[in-house]
């Protein structure tokens, strides 16, 4: 007895010959059942033994062993096998065997497919047929190598409802004699039971997969929603759609600019490789399905001309699936399996539709969620802009006018002088206080993922950039309207020098301070408009020397 191995392309022994349909097969005759020559009842506690044995487990693939085991013992065969037929290919998909051991099914270099012979012929015309030589019959199509000699068949199809889920082959009856009438009914009413068994565990089978397949979804789901970026979320994706539907790649591929579509996210079992980056080419035809949002299935990756792409080679039976919610195609989700793997089942496209429409939905709630939490941020951040403006800056203002106030005042006192310098500069510090306030409120009005499209903005991101190297934020002060006077050319020859200057300060030693001041003045009767850039620094130049100011001028 032996494992389940999927069927391959070959011949199979013998040919039809036509005993009848169902209804004319009559009981165990008078040639005897398996309990001996005219004794067909005693074969009927074996039956039941194989009718309990056979029902006893929900799991299909050792329901569909059982059921091979317990035929080839009903009827002594030396030799069983049961064909699970795929109905869409008119071929087997897997062939479960009895009486072989693993040596014996290792030398076997194909197993039968069905596509000819005898097998073929009992897929095309489901009904229970006896040979008495196989060698004998003008349609058989022969052994291939390595296949242990065979003269007696006996075939009995097995129905689940009304569909042929597949065929029981029995060969080789033990004693030497043919297959009897008798043994064909006994097989007829095991299979019965087994259609039986098969529906129950299918429906099993399909209930765990589809349980499988619910909770990978709402996994997705809930990662999704958790705030991971759009890349992991895709990959999430990927991986848990490649691990559900057991696949040798999981694939999410994107639309691309040009009019095709990108692997922009791929999982494997081991190193992806190349994967990620392969494209479809506009105009290709499994192209235009996807963006039309329709699944495409296919049965060999690596021979089926709609596949363009180089990759190919290493998949067979594979399902492209559109990632859509709404009527928005947000990309592709590919399943390829290896070469001569298991192909697809209606199940399996199924649910793995399913679980892309789910995946897709919640792709969207995810950039939705994500979009959310950005406007939250920005609407915070204006807040906080619009309070310190209204608070901090005005009664900064307030202050910085009453102490001016007050220095004129005690400029007639006799040490006005003195007092008149400490106001001076408390005024001076409660103007660089206010420039450096306004310059946060405008670096909080500005989005933080977004290419400044200010002046202001953009020297803020030079200053900000240089921090990361200095290890501290230099003060910018901005003076005038630098926004609307000074025109892109002079800008982009300020922030040239704003970056020299920079790059100059940070050769410099012992760096703790940078100052940089914008001012603009507009044309007025004193002279013409021009700006004013100012850099300073505490850094060493000279042995006992600290401080260096750097100005750079332009007319506007």
């Amino acid at each position: 007895m032996s494992r389940t191995s999927r069927a391959d392309r070959s011949g199979d022994p013998g040919g039809p010959v036509d005993q009848g349909g169902p209804g004319d097969q009559g009981g165990p005759g008078d040639q005897g059942g398996p309990g001996g020559p005219g004794d067909p009842e005693a074969g009927l506690p074996v039956l039941l033994e194989a009718v309990l044995s056979v029902g006893s487990d929900l799991e299909l693939h050792a329901t569909l062993q059982h059921i091979v085991d317990s035929a080839a013992e009903l009827c002594t065969a030396r030799y069983g096998a049961l064909g699970v037929v795929d109905p869409e290919h008119v071929r087997l998909t897997e062939l479960f065997t009895a009486g072989m051991t693993e040596a014996e099914r290792d030398a076997i270099p194909r197993l039968p497919d069905g596509r000819s012979g005898l097998l073929g012929t009992l897929i095309s015309d489901p009904r229970p047929l006896l040979v008495t030589d196989l060698g004998k019959d003008p349609r058989a199509a022969g052994f291939p190598p390595g296949h242990p000699p065979m003269r007696t068949f006996l075939g009995v199809p097995i129905r689940v409802h009304t569909e042929v889920f597949g065929n029981l082959y029995l060969t080789e009856k033990r004693g030497g004699g043919p297959f009897t009438e008798a043994d064909l009914a006994l097989v007829r009413v095991l299979a019965a039971q087994a259609g039986i068994a098969i529906g129950n565990a299918r429906l099993y089978e399909t209930a765990r997969r589809r349980e499988r397949w619910i909770e990978g979804a709402a996994a997705v789901t809930t990662t999704l929603l958790a705030g991971r970026p759009a890349a992991d979320a895709l990959m999430c994706v990927a991986e848990r759609a490649r691990i559900l539907a057991d696949a040798a790649a999981g694939v999410v591929l994107q639309p691309t600019a040009v009019g095709g579509m990108e692997i922009v996210a791929a999982s494997t079992e081991g190193d992806p490789g190349d994967l990620v980056g392969t494209a479809i080419a506009p105009g290709s035809a499994v192209l235009e399905q996807l963006l039309g949002g329709e699944p495409v299935f296919i049965d060999d990756s690596a021979t089926d001309p709609r596949m363009t792409t180089h990759v190919r080679v290493r998949f067979g039976p594979s399902m492209m699936l559109p990632l859509q919610s709404g009527g928005q195609l947000i990309g592709t989700l590919a399943l390829p399996r290896h070469r001569g793997g298991k192909p697809y089942d209606a199940v399996d496209r199924l649910l793995a539709s399913q679980f892309a429409s789910q995946a897709a939905l919640a792709l969207v709630l995810a950039d939705a969620q994500y979009d959310r939490e950005q406007l939250a941020v920005y609407e915070d951040r204006d807040r906080i802009a619009r309070d310190l403006h209204d608070l901090v800056v005005q009664r900064l203002f307030a202050t910085e006018m009453m102490l001016e106030s007050t220095r004129r005042r005690s400029s007639t006192a006799p040490s006005g002088d003195t007092v008149g310098e400490e106001l001076g500069r408390a005024v001076d510090e409660l103007d660089s206080t206010i420039q450096e306030v306004r310059t946060a409120i405008f670096a909080l009005q500005q989005p933080p993922t977004d290419a400044p499209t200010t002046f202001r903005g953009r020297v803020l991101r030079e200053t900000g950039g240089a921090a990361v190297l200095f290890g501290f934020q230099p003060s910018v002060h901005f003076t005038g309207a630098v926004d609307a006077l000074l025109p892109d050319p002079v800008a982009g020859s300020l922030l040239a020098a704003l970056r020299g200057a920079l790059a100059a300060a940070h050769r410099r030693s012992e760096v703790t301070s940078i100052e940089v001041a914008v001012t603009a003045e507009a044309e007025s009767a004193a002279g013409p408009g021009r700006v004013t850039l100012t850099v300073s620094d505490d850094g060493i130049t000279d042995p006992g020397a600290r401080g260096t100011e750097v100005t750079w001028r332009s007319a506007l």
